[in-house]
């Protein structure tokens, strides 16, 4: 009980490790919600405990399998709503089919928006989301969605590494607003990849836009899919005279042979958050120590707590 409301977080199969985490975080237990399958491949959910009037949080990042993932978050939001919960928040770390936010092409579907409307039809009556691919994302929803960001997580850690002569670096023109917001916390300059995509995934670096001879460089991305952009940028960070090159980002895909890439590349360190959950046996074999996990668990649990509490989520990153 929070604030005279009872509270309750409950989560799909996408994540458990981070939705018991938040849980710690808040000091509530896990509710009792069973993620099963028909032997037709439907899903099955039961709620095994009762919701009635509860301010309820479903932690669900749409991860691979990506297509599950949602359709989990759909059926367990309207489990919940037949329940007579008070409301339903989606806390949603890892946004899908976020890429797809416009048409580039004629007749491309905006499936980035089809999914807000899908979230909101179920019966959701809040969206949590962490660093969404593209902000106008927050326009696709006619609900509350509260917007976080794991910068400061980041840079925190980074801050430790105690980088003297440091850039961050945008790999696009796109991502120019998230590598300023790094950059001031370190107290670094900006650089930026240039760059084109003949293919989905493909990419081509073109020039380097800033002075980034002699310096650690640090990119910062909201995801790291196959590790194609990178470890290119990379590459050409080195060649114009960059010492180091550090990767961070909130979302690591890793799909694809992006462990193997990261792993053979030049980069120094790569660091990620748990949004998504990584499969350690992937880095068997690999060069294992160069990849960093940092935990969400307790910027979302503050987040919760402040929605629950109604109380200002933004002052969190002010």
């Amino acid at each position: 009980m929070v604030n005279g409301e009872e509270l309750k977080i409950f989560c799909g199969s996408a994540n458990r490790g981070l939705a018991e985490e938040i849980a710690d975080h808040i000091g509530v237990p896990l509710g009792d919600c069973e993620v099963n399958r028909f032997s037709d491949g439907e899903i099955a959910i039961s709620i095994g405990e009762s919701v009635r009037g509860t301010n309820s949080f479903l932690i669900q990042p749409l991860c691979g399998p990506i297509n599950e993932s949602i359709m989990e978050l759909l059926i367990i939001i309207d489990a919940l709503r037949r329940a007579s919960v008070k409301s339903v928040n989606a806390v949603i770390p890892y946004y899908a089919y976020a890429r797809q936010d416009r048409k580039t092409k004629a007749r491309d579907p905006i499936t980035a928006k089809l999914l807000a409307d899908l979230i909101t039809a179920a019966g959701a009556n809040r969206v949590v989301a962490m660093d969404l691919h593209a902000g106008q994302i927050q326009g696709f929803f006619n609900i509350p969605l509260d917007h976080l960001t794991a910068l400061p997580i980041l840079a925190k850690y980074i801050k430790q590494k105690e980088i003297k002569n440091g850039v961050v670096v945008s790999p696009d023109l796109g991502g120019v607003t998230r590598a300023r917001d790094l950059a001031n916390r370190l107290g670094m300059p900006i650089a930026i990849i240039d760059k084109k995509r003949p293919a989905p995934n493909k990419a081509e670096i073109m020039h380097i836009i800033g002075d980034v001879e002699g310096k650690t460089a640090i990119f910062i991305d909201d995801m790291i899919d196959t590790a194609g952009t990178i470890t290119l940028g990379a590459e050409a960070l080195i060649r114009e005279g960059a010492q180091d090159v550090y990767a961070c980002c909130t979302h690591p895909v890793f799909s694809d042979s992006a462990f193997k890439r990261l792993s053979e590349s030049c980069i120094t360190e790569v660091i990620y958050t748990n949004t998504i959950p990584v499969d350690e046996g992937s880095l068997k074999g690999l060069r294992g120590n160069c990849f960093k996990e940092l935990s969400v668990a307790p910027l979302i649990g503050e987040a919760i707590m402040r929605i629950q509490n109604k109380v200002s989520v933004s002052a969190l990153f002010d």
